[in-house]
């Protein structure tokens, strides 16, 4: 089977099953989606030349529709049941998918009409969005489904986000020189050829994370069919809230000062030639933050919501820094940068523990299985998130009087409203999130839940 969980006490999975669950959703499928991130709303406005309002409309319709089938996949993902396993099937599927839309999303054909390009782009980018939700439910759910101690799935949420930071630093701070090098090859787009590379390391990853996992769905009961009555046997519970909007905020927070980052060098900063080497700074600082500091910082303050508290708190200090002096000096704007991505980047990850203390919590509660109901509720968070952050950025924009293409032209509505979106707005997302960690009352129970654990983790030693 690949794994050596019967033969090490210590870990309940093998080295192929972390690597390849890291690598999934972290890998090559987490460098497209950076691309599309923060060079898609460009591409839009200033090389289609669709108005800004336009994209504004698309960006919302595709996040929030995306938002909206999360429960959906949740359902299908607990509901599920072949002599593949419950969320294994979904692997097998996912990077043919996501090739696809990743791909025809970049492609030109040529309309004249603003609205037939906006509609193309749309149809795209929702089908590009529903694969996304098709293999994150599947790939959140397998972690608890595989592994019940804490320390084990930190790794491996550790080791994924440090793929992830990988992926985006590829995706971010290389995207120009990559696609000017297809370019240079003859290619009248260079996203096209970029992207299909990214989906064939998608293959390798979710078709070894399908082979890896095989066998490895130990730690689930029977979940609840009715897609109503799951939902409500979750939301019921006034403990899981605070968790919700800490993914809505955690989301917002580093997406709209990632995702802003062009349209801030290009015309708040006005220097467009500088934008490859500032993406690289906050890829490189993401990198170390996942990387070297997430692992010591969840060392020193022992768990992920202590962890997630420091990264919020000394991210708001250095934003605020940037937001009355970041235009001050571009190397002292890169060093602040790099230290908040540092500080900052980790929440991406560390929000994800919170998701297994909520499925732990509703097995406690109602002693079924809400793996992918629960990873379902977070993606349909953070997707709304995604939603204010992707169309939010384009509206504030438009109505701040934003002129495509006018480098140093711009109105002063629309640098106050780059400077706000880059770094203000962050900081009060980065608040909420505290409060909802420090103020969160599942932490009260925690001993009842590790004992629930410690339970369901002998019977399945003396089952085996």
């Amino acid at each position: 089977m690949g794994n050596k969980s019967n033969t090490n006490s210590k870990t309940e999975v093998g080295s192929s099953f972390r690597w390849f669950h890291a690598t999934s959703v972290n890998g090559g499928a987490m460098a497209a989606a950076a691309v599309l991130a923060s060079y898609l709303s460009v591409y839009m406005t200033d090389t289609l030349k669709i108005p800004a309002a336009i994209c504004s409309v698309i960006m919302l319709i595709s996040t929030l529709w995306d938002a909206i089938n999360d429960p959906i996949m949740g359902v299908l993902a607990d509901s599920t049941h072949t002599r593949l396993g419950r969320y294994r099937p979904y692997f097998l599927f996912a990077p043919v998918l996501l090739t696809f839309f990743a791909t025809m999303v970049w492609v030109d054909w040529g309309f004249t009409s603003n609205m037939a390009k906006a509609a193309y782009i749309l149809v795209m980018y929702i089908g590009y969005g529903m694969t996304v939700t098709m293999y994150t439910m599947p790939q959140m759910a397998i972690l608890p489904a595989a592994v019940k101690r804490d320390e084990e799935r930190n790794k491996i949420i550790t080791m994924g986000a440090g793929c992830c930071a990988v992926a985006f630093t590829i995706g971010n701070t290389f995207t120009p020189n990559i696609t000017g090098f297809f370019n240079s090859l003859g290619f009248s787009n260079g996203y096209i050829p970029y992207m299909i590379i990214c989906g064939i390391l998608s293959f390798v990853s979710f078709w070894g994370l399908f082979r890896a996992s095989r066998g490895q769905e130990r730690y689930l009961s029977k979940p609840e069919k009715n897609p109503f009555k799951g939902l409500k046997m979750i939301l019921k519970y006034k403990e899981v809230y605070p968790n919700i909007i800490a993914w809505v905020m955690a989301s917002m927070g580093y997406g709209l000062m990632f995702a802003s980052s062009v349209y801030y060098m290009m015309y708040y900063y006005e220097r467009p030639d500088l934008i490859s080497v500032y993406m690289g700074v906050i890829s490189i600082g993401a990198l170390v933050s996942m990387v070297v500091a997430m692992p010591i910082v969840l060392k020193v303050f022992k768990t992920g919501q202590r962890a997630l508290c420091f990264s919020q708190i000394s991210t708001i200090i250095l934003y605020m820094i940037l937001f009355f002096f970041g235009k001050t000096n571009f190397v002292f704007l890169c060093v602040l940068t790099f230290i908040a991505s540092v500080t900052g980047a980790m929440q991406n990850a560390l929000v994800n523990i919170l998701v297994n203390d909520t499925i732990d919590f509703i097995m406690y509660k109602e002693g079924k299985t809400a793996n992918g109901l629960v990873s379902s509720i977070k993606g349909f968070a953070q997707k709304c998130g995604n939603t204010v952050t992707n169309s939010g950025i384009l509206a504030i924009l438009a109505a701040s009087g934003y002129v495509a293409g006018a480098i140093g032209q711009q109105p002063e509505s629309a640098m106050f409203a780059l400077n706000f979106i880059k770094f203000g707005a962050p900081s009060l997302t980065g608040l909420v999130v505290i409060l909802c960690v420090v103020f969160g009352p599942i932490r009260k129970y925690k001993n009842e839940i590790e004992e629930m654990k410690a339970k369901m983790h002998a019977e399945n030693d003396n089952a085996a």
